[in-house]
């Protein structure tokens, strides 16, 4: 299976928080899912970091890191993310929520979200 994460779930994982149910760290964890992580995802991190609104236990770049050592893959923005974006029902407000989706969508992927608004979307959603 083909997944992408959500902002939220690589934070958790990385941090090994107990808010990540154990079936979907085994799930990422599972060599034979393709696991990707939006470069929007990481923007959104170094944002709220330099906002002050996020403090990782891992540094960004460590994190990164680890990331290109996991084999996961770091998805680009890709023009077929921004045309599917344009035509994304506007239920979600959050910008980097709604770019992951239109991301998805593109992808085929199915997203990994705690966020239950996902699954108003035609996309696949696991939680």
């Amino acid at each position: 299976m083909r997944y992408l994460l959500d902002t939220h779930v690589v934070i958790w994982y990385y941090e090994g928080s107990a808010y990540l149910p154990k079936r979907i760290e085994s799930l990422i964890d599972n060599l034979l899912n393709e696991i990707y992580i939006s470069s929007v995802s990481l923007w959104e991190m170094a944002i709220k970091m330099n906002l002050g609104k996020l403090k990782l236990a891992l540094p960004l770049n460590e994190m990164l890191d680890s990331i290109r050592n996991r084999e996961f893959n770091i998805l680009q923005i890709e023009n077929a993310y921004l045309e599917a974006l344009e035509y994304l029902p506007f239920i979600h407000k959050d910008p980097f929520d709604r770019f992951l989706i239109s991301t998805a969508i593109a992808e085929g992927l199915t997203v990994v979200s705690a966020d239950e608004n996902i699954q108003k979307y035609d996309v696949a959603w696991v939680w």
